[in-house]
């Protein structure tokens, strides 16, 4: 887990602490200082960021201390910027001492989400105190930047959309079937062995019959996405020509004048080449502006 504390105790005068930034958007608990300041024992260490002595963890501790009169309070000191000692408060007050309210966790996660954005759900959940679900919910809820990786609890960073990786995977390997297992995973953005898993799968499916050409631009202006957009309707009248049947091709072709030939060979060609990159970019994962 990150930003442990885990230094040695020191004896700090209670005065030279600080009120921190806590992620309790109420305060802290009257009755709950009271409790704690009519305690005999010694209070648990409070962890203090060294280079401005606020308080990271233990406010409720150090009020306690303030009200029976204690001179000093044992502190272990944390270094770190804002947005890391903001989540060692979350995490610590989720693990122990008053629990956080569902409202000051979600709250939290939030705030979190927004300064460790490449974090995925499941470790800003574990920080918090939430479920993945919840954190998930969050974040589409509030949308913010979103990278093409996330680290995980486990330290490993893996790719936000898998399965859209995947696809694309799948499309270039129908294309082009003969290309290296690394050039489709550097493509699609996964690992070779993910490209291998794949390719495998592919290949234990058999070969899928394609629909003719026709009937993929009907199924296309079904689509109200394309039909009612004017990028759509643009895309859709460019694929028409796609429908064309071969016999219809072939017949254009023949009636070509001959002096217009090499011209409109040199044109198809072009418009080849355009419809290529086409298709490139539309097997190239997309990355979302943060």
């Amino acid at each position: 887990m990150p930003f442990d504390v885990d230094g040695p105790v020191t004896m700090v005068v209670v005065s030279e602490v600080r009120g921190g930034h806590s992620p309790r958007q109420g305060g802290e608990n009257l009755e709950h200082v009271r409790t704690l300041a009519d305690t005999d024992s010694g209070l648990p260490p409070i962890i203090v960021r060294r280079d401005d002595m606020r308080v990271v963890d233990g406010m409720h501790r150090l009020r306690a201390a303030r009200m029976r009169g204690d001179e000093r309070i044992a502190v272990r000191f944390f270094d770190g910027g804002d947005d890391e000692a903001f989540v060692l408060a979350v995490r610590t007050n989720v693990t122990h001492g008053l629990p956080l309210s569902l409202a000051d966790r979600k709250a939290a996660a939030t705030r979190i989400m927004a300064s460790h954005a490449h974090w995925s759900d499941r470790m800003i959940a574990k920080v918090a105190g939430l479920s993945a679900a919840t954190v998930a919910r969050i974040r589409r809820e509030r949308p913010g930047p979103a990278p093409d990786v996330r680290l995980g609890h486990d330290g490993k960073l893996r790719p936000v959309n898998s399965l859209e990786r995947r696809r694309v995977a799948r499309a270039i390997l129908l294309t082009e079937p003969d290309l290296s297992l690394r050039e489709v995973a550097r493509r699609a953005g996964i690992s070779p062995e993910t490209a291998r898993t794949v390719r495998k799968r592919l290949t234990e499916a058999g070969p899928t019959p394609s629909p003719d050409p026709a009937t993929l631009v009907i199924r296309l202006r079904n689509d109200p996405t394309l039909r009612f957009s004017e990028t759509g309707r643009t895309l859709l009248r460019l694929l028409d020509a796609r429908s064309v049947p071969p016999e219809k091709w072939a017949e254009i072709a023949a009636n070509v004048p001959p002096h217009w030939r090499d011209t409109v060979a040199r044109m198809a060609v072009e418009c080849a080449d355009t419809w290529r990159t086409f298709a490139e970019t539309l097997l190239t994962p997309r990355t979302k502006a943060g």
